[in-house]
């Protein structure tokens, strides 16, 4: 399967990328900013996140909340989302509104300043943490999104600090600090854009041009953060929760090679042997013999700079202690580590991840999100047509031996969450 792809830099620095197809008549815009929590100062964490929000209150030429209505109204469907190292924005249209599509987005890079108000600042802010209220303070085993990198990764590091960030931070930032967010990184020369779907390119490349190509770039690109950390973490490290829940959990990192480094195949081959579904290593051992976990999986976070992380996460099952939970997945990833895997489990493995590769690219939005993310991350969207390729040459031979040097017990870091009324019991 070979994605069309087509690119091309305008003078201002932005990078577009155009993937034509004529399977349904919609066209997707998909727009990544390499900016994320990551890119944060220290005191002022949460911006990105907050931006998030903040683009859609409106630009020069687009009252607050317009963008949902005019798309929405046009048929189509839009979202935005924040990672550590990236924020992007994204509308799947009608083909024949492509143009509303791209002029709103490019209203927002180009003119958001004169329409960011203190009163849309305040809600936003208020959103955000009203938004952490509900998805981490509240919500069961919430905090683990910002307490295993806060464990993983040193204080100075820039994945150290949780997405979401600092509720104190979002208090004190003032409209001049947000401004000069936006200033810094959303601009075209920190931005990738891509087209999906059934559009003309010729139109397309047209309407880029009209509508992005007078935006300024930064004239004083900023520096990126230091991601440099050892490989491995070289001892273990954990850390006991004592939360609202019904069951324990474990959860258990292993610092790895970054994503899309040669040696990241192995690793992200091995977290499908080993947390991948139901006929996964860790389900069939843990939850379906051993019935001692109700579920199990495994996955890596796929970090692009400095390191990336294997995360292995099993909830337990009914009574079964917090102590039983962690030794049970401690033992497994032990005799993972010296014995390593079979030639069924990485055929199993290499088909799944196929599967799911394949299935990525089949809508217009998701094949646009994934050209983007190559381009940003790795310079070349063209990538993606090498991934099946590149995953298919990966060896039971290499997965062992990846094994063996990167999931042992001194490169393990656990973070295990334990009803209240057990705390005591496991912190002893």
């Amino acid at each position: 399967m070979q994605i069309p792809i087509e690119t091309e830099t305008l003078a201002n620095g932005l990078r577009v990328t155009y993937s034509e197809d004529h399977v349904a008549p919609l066209v997707a815009v998909n727009l990544w900013y390499h900016v994320g929590s990551a890119n944060e100062r220290e005191g002022r964490t949460g911006f990105a996140h907050l931006f998030e929000h903040m683009l859609f209150q409106g630009s020069a030429n687009v009252e607050a909340n317009e963008h949902f209505e005019l798309v929405q109204r046009a048929g189509g469907t839009l979202n935005g989302s924040t990672w550590l190292d990236r924020t992007n924005y994204f509308e799947t249209v009608p083909s024949n509104q492509l143009a509303l599509a791209l002029w709103l987005e490019a209203d927002r890079m180009g003119s958001l300043l004169p329409a960011m108000t203190q009163q849309k600042l305040d809600t936003q802010r208020d959103v955000v943490k009203n938004e952490r209220r509900w998805s981490v303070d509240n919500q069961p085993y919430g905090t683990w999104w910002e307490r295993l990198p806060a464990l993983t990764f040193p204080p100075t590091h820039p994945y150290h600090h949780s997405l979401i960030g600092s509720m104190e931070h979002l208090s004190e930032a003032s409209l001049e600090d947000v401004a000069e967010f936006f200033a810094t990184w959303y601009t075209p020369d920190n931005a990738v854009l891509t087209i999906a779907g059934d559009f003309d390119p010729i139109e397309a490349r047209a309407l880029v041009r009209e509508y992005f190509g007078a935006i300024p770039r930064n004239p004083s690109p900023p520096g990126r953060p230091d991601f440099a950390v050892p490989a491995r973490f070289d001892h273990t490290m954990r850390e006991v929760v004592d939360d609202d829940v019904q069951l324990p959990r474990a959860i258990v990192a292993m610092r790895i090679p970054p994503a899309g480094s040669e040696a990241w195949y192995a690793a992200s081959v091995a977290g499908a042997v080993l947390g991948m579904r139901k006929g996964s290593r860790l389900y069939r051992k843990l939850v379906r013999e051993q019935q001692i976990g109700a579920d199990a999986s495994a996955y890596t976070f796929d970090l692009t700079k400095g390191a990336d992380l294997l995360v292995v996460d099993v909830t337990a099952n009914g009574d079964v202690t917090s102590d039983r939970l962690e030794d049970a997945v401690h033992t497994e990833l032990d005799v993972f580590a010296r014995d390593g895997v079979s030639d069924p489990e990485v055929a199993r493995a290499l088909a799944l991840i196929e599967t799911d590769f394949v299935s990525s690219l089949q809508s217009a939005q998701d094949r646009a999100d994934t050209l983007s993310k190559y381009a940003t991350y790795f310079g070349d969207p063209a990538l993606v047509n090498e991934q099946p390729s590149r995953y298919q040459r990966v060896t039971a031979a290499e997965v062992t031996a990846f094994a063996k040097e990167w999931c042992t017990r001194d490169n393990r870091a656990t973070l295990l969450y334990v009803p209240r009324v057990a705390a005591v019991e496991a912190a002893a």
